[in-house]
């Protein structure tokens, strides 16, 4: 018994040369924002159905909360609902830089289970299994901010700037914790593990959100630690975020804090880039 095959729909003008073939090597920037938001999506459904991101997103904002509110609360500003101001800006954005650490081990995760290495291999733009589940995090950030608020309405948080300027504060801090999440993301694709990844961004974290204005004064503390602090990119940002909440308005430490997480995000997406490259 023989086959035969049906070649009579090609003509000798449907057969081009190789090397006169058309060929791309490249995506373009509509599709490389497709394929981004398909990887957003993809890692939405797998943030959906992950109860450790649910304790991450909703029940460690308020353990934290409540955590600092009733013990340091009496210690640093006399009550509870004074020091209430200080410390939901500093839980606000310890918060992003928590999603942050927890995205960039996720990354890790997928590449340790050869899930990046398939992405490559089809024709899709390279940086949308890097930048779709960074996308994603927009989400995480926007409810962690929204429940660190409602914790802090409950305490007895009242932003003199109003309701609009809580919701600046947390478009605010989902920029920034996007531009800071590159940088967790290089860090988890330099280690070999998810289990290094995910303390290597704590190294990383703790630092800088506690050697910061976050929790107490800058002025109460060591001559040395203060010029640590007040250089510290996260301390402009919660003091950013303290002046949209209390005033309704932005100033220097605003911009400075855009300007530092700016240059994190134009030198860590090509290093990161890079170093997913080297990995698949």
């Amino acid at each position: 018994m023989t086959t035969s095959l049906n070649t009579a729909a090609i003509t000798e003008d449907d057969l081009v040369p190789v090397s006169e073939r058309k060929l791309k090597n490249h995506v373009s920037f509509s599709m490389a924002l497709k394929n981004s938001f398909t990887m957003a999506h993809r890692a939405l459904l797998k943030m959906l159905h992950s109860p450790v991101t649910f304790v991450e997103i909703f029940v460690m904002p308020i353990i934290f909360t409540l955590m600092f509110a009733f013990i340091f609360g009496g210690a640093v500003a006399g009550d509870m609902g004074t020091y209430l101001n200080t410390l939901i800006p500093g839980i606000l954005v310890m918060t992003g830089l928590t999603s942050c650490s927890s995205s960039g081990a996720a990354l890790r995760e997928d590449m340790d289970k050869g899930i990046v290495a398939r992405f490559d291999s089809m024709p899709i733009s390279r940086i949308a299994p890097l930048a779709g589940p960074l996308i994603n995090d927009f989400i995480r950030y926007a409810g962690g901010g929204v429940i660190v608020f409602v914790i802090g309405y409950i305490l007895g948080l009242r932003p003199a700037a109003g309701i609009l300027a809580v919701l600046a504060s947390i478009v605010f801090l989902m920029l920034v914790a996007w531009c800071l999440s590159w940088l967790f993301a290089f860090v988890s694709l330099s280690v070999r593990s998810t289990s290094t990844a995910t303390m290597s961004g704590l190294v990383i974290m703790l630092p800088l959100i506690f050697l910061s204005n976050a929790f107490v004064p800058v002025e109460t503390l060591p001559g040395w630690l203060q010029v640590f602090c007040k250089i510290n990119p996260i301390s402009h940002i919660i003091g950013a975020v303290r002046e949209i909440l209390d005033l309704g308005t932005v100033g220097a430490d605003f911009w400075w804090g855009l300007l530092g997480t700016a240059v994190i995000l134009l030198v860590f997406i090509p290093l990161t880039l890079r170093a997913h490259s080297r990995k698949v």
